[in-house]
């Protein structure tokens, strides 16, 4: 591919799993390895510690940022850690400033925007963000975030690649028809994005002997990152809203995996929307009291009225944790108060992950300490 002048264009093939998965070819006008420094970048603290003694945790998200501090704060470097193990990690961000350029080289990211709107710049082209949208970044894809208005974000980092289960899929790749979402619902790049500049930089998370394995470099790059004039292929970033998903129901309740929407290593993630509930005339709409023996579950609850928590201080902004080990279920007194009810008005994003999380810096510092006894109406030891 060649430029007006008969210039070589600078082809880039970026490629899952050795070559042997997804890819696309980038079309560079300049060389996309030019790099002419390269620095350390300190990350915000990404240690994490065990839950013990075990016990299920509230999280209280919105007491993380001061609205004042929204100016000031990026979706980059504005993360605060929540949870965490070797496949996952959930993070926080009340963010209004424009982000520094940026690539995750550990794995893809799924950021759930709570609330604002704005455009990620990626170089596939830009993708404009609104409430409601996951946006998919796929692993070493650089980018930046520029909020055009105060976004929260609840950044979701695997340590591979995160996907519609497969499932969904047929065995060439398109969303069957049994699937809660479909193609026409993926919103990807509509055209190149140019950027101009030199010696710019961008922030590369990366694996290293930092807390879990992960630590930081800043690469300044001889000519800008942006300078993609074309491309093609199945990789690429990409939006989904949560109101473009449509819920499966049943007679009687529907388990977790009904509500899958993406899947990763060891890991998954679930949305609960608005729906109609069971409708069989003996059905208890609310969960069951269950125990998930292989996981340990996350819910954030974005929306609406969260019927199984009533009575627990759950509200929109918290996150709860319910590890495998405890048995959980809805609030005393929620099973009755769902008898005979036709609709569940609540909007909450669940991550399932198969190997134990534990506690990052953010989590520790809004974990209101009482939720594990709410099922106990209040009774409480203490803990030792």
């Amino acid at each position: 591919m060649r430029d007006a002048d008969g210039r070589l264009h600078y082809e880039e093939l970026m490629g899952e799993e050795g070559f042997s998965s997804d890819s696309s070819l980038l079309y560079h006008r300049e060389i996309p390895s030019a790099i002419v420094a390269t620095a350390t970048w300190e990350l915000t603290d990404q240690a994490t510690a065990p839950n013990h003694p075990l016990r299920p945790i509230h999280f209280t998200l919105h007491d993380l940022f001061r609205d004042s501090e929204a100016d000031m704060t990026d979706a980059v470097i504005g993360r605060r850690l929540v949870l965490g193990n070797g496949d996952v990690r959930i993070s926080y961000v009340v963010a209004g400033a424009v982000s520094p350029y940026y690539r995750n080289a550990i794995g893809d990211e799924c950021v759930y925007v709570e609330s604002g709107s704005g455009i990620v710049e990626t170089v596939f082209g830009a993708l404009p963000y609104r409430t409601g949208d996951y946006v998919v970044i796929p692993r070493a894809a650089t980018h930046r975030w520029l909020p055009a208005d105060v976004s929260r974000l609840y950044a979701i980092e695997g340590q591979g690649h995160i996907a519609p289960p497969k499932r969904y899929l047929s065995r060439y790749g398109q969303l069957l028809e049994h699937a809660p979402f479909c193609e026409r619902d993926l919103h990807g790049p509509a055209e190149p994005l140019l950027g101009e500049g030199s010696d710019v930089e961008v922030l590369v998370k990366h694996r290293g002997d930092g807390p879990g394995g992960i630590v930081g470099t800043t690469m300044t790059y001889a000519t800008h990152p942006f300078d993609v004039v074309g491309w093609d292929g199945c990789l690429y970033p990409y939006t989904f809203n949560i109101e473009d998903y449509m819920p499966l129901t049943g007679k009687v309740h529907q388990p977790p995996p009904a509500h899958q929407v993406f899947e990763g290593n060891n890991f998954v993630i679930c949305n609960f929307v608005p729906r109609k509930v069971d409708y069989h005339p003996l059905a208890v709409p609310v969960p069951y009291y269950h125990s998930n023996v292989d996981s340990d579950e996350v819910m954030f609850y974005v929306g609406g009225d969260y019927e199984a928590r009533k009575g627990s201080g759950i509200d929109v902004g918290s996150v709860t944790l319910h590890p495998g080990g405890h048995a959980h279920g809805p609030q005393p007194g929620a099973t009755e108060r769902s008898l005979g009810a036709e609709f569940f008005d609540e909007l909450a994003v669940m991550v399932d992950t198969f190997r134990p999380l534990e506690v990052g810096e953010a989590g520790r510092t809004v974990d209101e300490g009482v939720y594990a006894y709410t099922w106990a109406q209040g009774r409480s030891g203490s803990l030792r």
